[in-house]
Formats: structure tokens, C-alpha cells, sequence
């Protein structure tokens, strides 16, 4: 007996969905929840299903969560669906439990939620051509037009303060002055880098406290595998991993982007020399975010842009450098110094940000004026 296929029958069939299980499988390109699909037979039709174990240990409120998730898929399911497209492709479908609910808590408190399956879909886990980072700011650019007039009082703020830069400084200090692990006579360039950048950290939080800048509908993991491509067409027809959809700003998923996407090195380069903003690559990425975004941007979260690309990656530095000096109790690690090598790429791609910021402020007008 397949123990492991009878446990997932078993919380599936706690779900409104068709048919009969007849087979499953684990999907293992994940690092936060337990993905498998689930095989369903009705009629003779085989479909596949979603279904996930939501980790809550780092999801700590389930419900919000998913009340996010269902509210934003829900709005951009009518959205689609005006455009013309394909509501069963383009966004994700949250299946609800047999007594309605958004998730299923099984006899040990796991929880676990059942998505549609994009069939015929891939990811790429590499930018592997300019045009192919195009399409993934085509994809995004996507994501914030449709959710542009999204009602910003109907979503919970699920992980507090995610993004507030300069609360992170501030703990950031804190973690220095306790040094726990003894390392802070070994990062003294690294801190004097964070301080020295402490002013600029603020920014982007206090316009959004002030009004400056709009409360958008945010993803907040703009990675390249969180869209799906189509597999004839090779064209993006889908974002997913919507676990940490909340409250923020545009500018938020936009540096976060670029940080993952723009970078000549890996996030760990231990060789700094390889490490600089890929131009180019970040050329493509801003004419295919703007394609689809421009007419929902403020000027002002267009002349930030930039300045977010620079601010997301100094704000992962410092996440790095901040776990190094806690003694790597947050991140996970390979080797003593991985947390260190980490810091050490994103400051030295923050800095080449920093040195590059005109011609990137340029290159953003312009695809801004040929998109408008």
C-alpha cells in the first residue's frame, strides 16, 4: 500500500472537486510549502489538481492568507474574463472544502489548499535571453494594470512591516550592538555600508505613510519561476505563488525584480567581479513592465524605479548580513560564510545600481514615453 498516496487521497477528498482520485504526484520546486498534484477521474476525463501543505510556520494566519488569495484571484478572474481571456489559465482557482471553507486543517493542524493545475505550462528557473526577462515584466507589468483599481480595504497586511526598510535598519542596529554570535569585528565595511546608507531607507515608506506614492496590490516574490510560460507558445500566461499577496507598493515588486533578475552574478558570487547590473537585461525587463503598466503608474512610482531596484537589494543585503551576525538562524545555509557571501553580492550589486542610477533613471522614462 502507498501510504503516502492514501494520506493525500484522503485530505482531498475533504475538497469540492470532481471525479474520483485515482493517482497523485509530488511536485518538489518548492522551499516553503509541500506541492503535489492530485489525479481526478470523472466521466472517463482525467484533470489534475493542486494540493498543498501551507507552512505555518512562516504563514502563521492560514485564513488571511487565503482570504488574500481568493479575493484578488476572484477580481482578476473578472477582469480576465472582460479582456476575453482564459479565466482557467491566466490566474489561479482556489478549490474550497466540501463545507466551503478556503482550507482543510487535518488531525495534526497541517493545513493544506487545493488549486487549479495550468496544464500544458512550464517555468524557467534562469534568464536565459533578454526577451525572455521582457516577457516576465510583461507578466508582471500584467499582474499590477488588472489589480490597479482593486479595493486596498478588503486585504490584509499578512506579514507586517515586510518591506518597511528602515524598521529593518533599526533592527539591523540592534542585532550590532548584541552581537549574539561574536561576528561584528569581522563585517565592519558591511555595517559602515548599511549606516552610511541609512538616510535614503526611508524613502520609499514614508511617501506611501504620506500618500505620495499609491497602496498597491503588491506580489512581493517577483521571481522568474512564479510565472508560468506556455508551452506551445512560450509566451508568460500565468503568476503564482500568491502566499504573500498584501498591501505595499509597486516599486516593491518592481526592485525585487530586477535585484533576482538583472544581476550578472549568482546571489551568492563569492568572485565580486562578476557581479553588476545587467543593463540590457534591465532595459527589457522595464519596456516589458511598462507595456502593461504604464497607464496604471503614478510619475512619481516611475521616477522611483530605480531607486527601488537599489533599494531592494540593499534591503536583502542587510536581511543577510543581519542573519550572519545573529549566528544564521533565519536563512538557511550551505557553509559557515554563506549568509556572508550572500551580503557581500547584493551590496556590491546595490553599489553598481547606485553608480549606473542615470542611465537606469533614463531608460525608464523612455520605455515610460513609449508605453503612456
Amino acid at each position: 500500500m502507498d501510504e503516502l498516496f492514501e494520506k493525500v487521497k484522503s485530505i482531498s477528498s475533504n475538497f469540492n472537486i470532481p471525479g474520483e482520485i485515482t493517482g497523485y504526484g509530488v511536485i518538489d520546486n518548492g522551499h516553503i510549502n509541500k506541492t503535489f498534484y492530485v489525479v481526478c477521474s470523472d466521466s472517463g476525463v482525467s484533470r489534475r489538481f493542486l494540493l498543498q501543505n501551507i507552512n505555518t510556520a512562516v504563514f502563521k494566519n492560514p485564513i488571511q492568507l487565503m482570504s488574500n488569495v481568493i479575493k484578488v484571484t476572484d477580481f482578476l478572474k473578472n477582469k480576465i474574463a472582460l479582456n476575453g481571456g482564459d479565466v482557467q489559465r491566466e490566474t489561479l482557482t482556489v478549490f474550497p472544502t466540501k463545507s466551503g471553507d478556503s482550507c482543510y486543517f487535518d488531525e495534526n493542524g497541517a493545513c493544506w489548499r487545493i488549486y487549479n493545475f495550468v496544464e500544458n505550462s512550464f517555468t524557467y528557473n534562469a534568464i536565459e535571453s533578454p526577451e525572455l526577462f521582457f516577457s516576465v515584466g510583461e507578466a508582471f507589468g500584467n499582474f499590477l494594470g488588472l489589480l490597479s483599481d482593486f479595493p486596498m480595504n478588503e486585504l490584509y497586511e499578512t506579514i507586517p512591516d515586510f518591506h518597511d526598510t528602515r524598521k529593518r535598519v533599526i533592527n539591523f542596529e540592534n542585532s550590532v550592538k548584541n552581537d549574539t554570535a561574536g561576528r561584528v569585528s569581522q563585517v565592519s565595511d558591511e555595517i559602515a555600508y548599511v549606516l552610511n546608507s541609512r538616510d535614503k531607507t526611508g524613502i520609499i515608506v514614508d511617501m506611501l505613510s504620506s500618500g505620495e506614492l499609491p497602496v498597491r496590490v503588491t506580489h512581493n516574490d517577483t521571481k522568474l519561476n512564479n510565472v508560468m510560460f506556455d508551452s506551445n507558445t512560450k509566451k508568460a500566461v500565468c503568476v503564482v505563488d500568491l502566499d504573500t499577496v498584501m498591501p505595499g507598493s509597486a516599486l516593491y515588486d518592481f526592485g525585487d525584480a530586477i535585484r533576482y533578475g538583472a544581476n550578472t552574478g549568482a546571489e551568492d558570487e563569492k568572485d565580486l567581479s562578476k557581479v553588476s547590473l545587467d543593463e540590457e537585461l534591465y532595459r527589457q525587463y522595464v519596456r516589458g513592465y511598462m507595456s502593461k503598466a504604464a497607464k496604471s503608474l503614478t510619475e512619481k512610482e516611475v521616477e522611483l524605479l530605480p531607486l527601488s531596484a537599489w533599494m531592494m537589494t540593499f534591503e536583502c543585503g542587510m536581511r543577510f548580513l543581519n542573519d550572519y551576525i545573529d549566528g544564521d538562524i533565519y536563512f538557511g545555509i550551505s557553509y559557515p560564510e554563506h549568509n556572508l557571501d550572500r551580503c557581500r553580492s547584493q551590496f556590491e550589486l546595490a553599489k553598481d545600481i547606485e553608480r549606473k542610477i542615470g542611465v537606469l533613471s533614463d531608460i525608464t522614462a523612455k520605455a515610460y514615453e513609449e508605453f503612456k
